[in-house]
């Protein structure tokens, strides 16, 4: 994995044993010797990591640090603290200043490969979905939602996997304030049980008596439901190798005991608000999806959708033998309805139109409105008699009942086109062409009718349908 890092001390050789050592790995490294100088730098290339020494003249790494998180374009580049003090009140001092993790120097290579591959990896992720979020905001759809990171962690659920009655019970109260923690011992369908809850924040001790700690890490990581969630594993002091391979594994933070309360808060607090932020990036994400593909007023999906959707359907048919129908309708006078009841009147009838159609078409069809008052329904696997009966149906449930707009109701129906797929309707295009021919004869005829497309012959009422 390549990735950009930012390497800032002030010591010289310092820095030259990290570039050293992360080149021989192919990562990118950048330096700088000071806080000013870092911040520049970020501002300039924003890197995927910063390693940052703590002890430096001027602004020291704890305000780097802060400057870096406080500022929303740079808030999410995971920031490494690499230092010589190793008190628990300095982590927890980083970790309040928005420190992803503490390296110790002298530093050991393999817990610095797997460190920054796992914070680039989380990075990448995040600068993803920020980026579908922008795309989203420049398509016109604003979010709802607050994207700030730094908001107070309550109500959350905290699920602790611990078989230790009393370690488990002293983690459990330090973290009540954040929300409800639910202690599960480990056994045999652990994971399954994490699955089928919601969860902001999974913690593992790695000294479960009847369970494999790592193994546990992998199933929850292996399961759709639980895929995100942030896992924060517990490890006995000088326990590398199961560190190495957590982190691996796909684990988020870690814990080395003896666990120090305000480590654990502070470790915790700052995994819940990450996952809650990029729960409403991909909340947005799918929201600004449905935006794109749908109409607004009626729900439906749009001309675009339907457009890559109708390509892909003629291509299973053609794979597989099958006919596609395509059936054109289009509201009756509906000009009319504007022009004597006003356009919020005319809206309304689009809208319910939209619902009874809902209504009448099969599960594997796709409706959608094509555009002012001319919908499109398209039917997979379908030959021509097929759809004209739907296509009926969907005419006589139009003409049955008034629509409940402008108060009393008004009387409405719909002129409907269908064609079926073949030689003559072989691309979007054509099918689309063809089921509007079939529409202007219905239109032309009188309205209030099906009609289908017959490439061989003036176009006329299929039989038996409409009036």
């Amino acid at each position: 994995m390549s990735a950009r890092v930012l390497v800032v001390d002030d010591v010289p050789p310092n820095v030259k044993l990290l570039e050293a050592k992360l080149t021989s790995e192919y990562f990118d490294v950048i330096s700088a010797t000071s806080g000013e100088e870092a911040l520049e730098a970020i501002e300039k290339t924003p890197p995927d990591i910063v390693l940052l020494d703590v002890m430096m003249p001027g602004m020291d790494g704890f305000e780097v640090c802060r400057r870096i998180k406080s500022n929303p374009r740079t808030a999410h580049i995971p920031v490494v603290m690499v230092t010589a003090l190793d008190h628990p009140k300095d982590r927890v001092t980083g970790l309040e200043a928005g420190a992803d993790d503490f390296l110790t120097k002298p530093v050991h290579d393999i817990a610095l490969f797997a460190r920054v591959r796992s914070l680039v990896r989380l990075k990448m992720l995040m600068d993803e979905l920020s980026m579908r979020e922008a795309t989203g905001q420049a398509l016109g759809f604003e979010d709802d939602l607050r994207t700030e990171i730094n908001e107070p962690v309550t109500g959350a659920r905290i699920l602790l996997i611990d078989d230790q009655e009393r370690s488990a019970g002293r983690v459990a109260e330090a973290l009540v304030d954040m929300g409800e923690v639910q202690i599960d011992a480990g056994e045999a369908g652990v994971a399954d049980r994490a699955a089928a809850n919601f969860f902001d924040l999974i913690i593992i001790s790695m000294g479960l008596a009847n369970a494999d700690g790592l193994r546990v890490c992998s199933q929850i990581r292996s399961i759709e439901a639980t895929r995100h969630v942030p896992i924060l594993i517990i490890v006995d002091e000088n326990n590398s190798r199961e560190l190495i391979r957590g982190l691996e594994i796909g684990i988020n933070d870690y814990l080395v005991r003896p666990i120090d309360r305000n480590e654990l808060i502070a470790r915790s607090r700052t995994q819940i608000r990450r996952k809650r932020y990029s729960d409403r990036l991909r909340h947005d994400m799918h929201v600004n999806l449905q935006r794109a593909t749908t109409d607004a007023l009626t729900g439906l999906y749009n001309r675009h959708f339907l457009s890559g959707h109708l390509a892909t359907a003629l291509e299973v048919g053609r794979r597989t033998g099958k006919s596609v129908s395509l059936m054109v309708l289009d509201i009756d006078y509906f000009k009319a309805v504007n022009d004597s009841h006003g356009h919020v009147v005319g809206d309304s009838v689009l809208k319910e139109f939209a619902d009874r159609m809902a209504r009448n078409v099969r599960g594997i069809d796709l409706a959608a409105r094509f555009g002012g008052e001319e919908f499109v329904v398209l039917l997979p696997d379908t030959d021509l008699a097929a759809a004209l009966a739907i296509a009926e149906r969907l005419r006589r449930e139009t003409e049955a009942a008034p629509f409940a707009a402008a108060g009393s109701g008004l009387k409405i129906t719909v002129s409907i086109g269908v064609a079926e797929s073949g030689p003559h309707a072989a691309t979007p295009i054509d099918l689309i062409k063809a089921a509007d021919e079939a529409l202007y004869e219905a239109k032309r005829g009188g309205r209030n009718q099906v009609i289908a497309f017959n490439p061989m012959a003036e176009q006329r009422p299929a039989a038996g349908l409409g009036r």
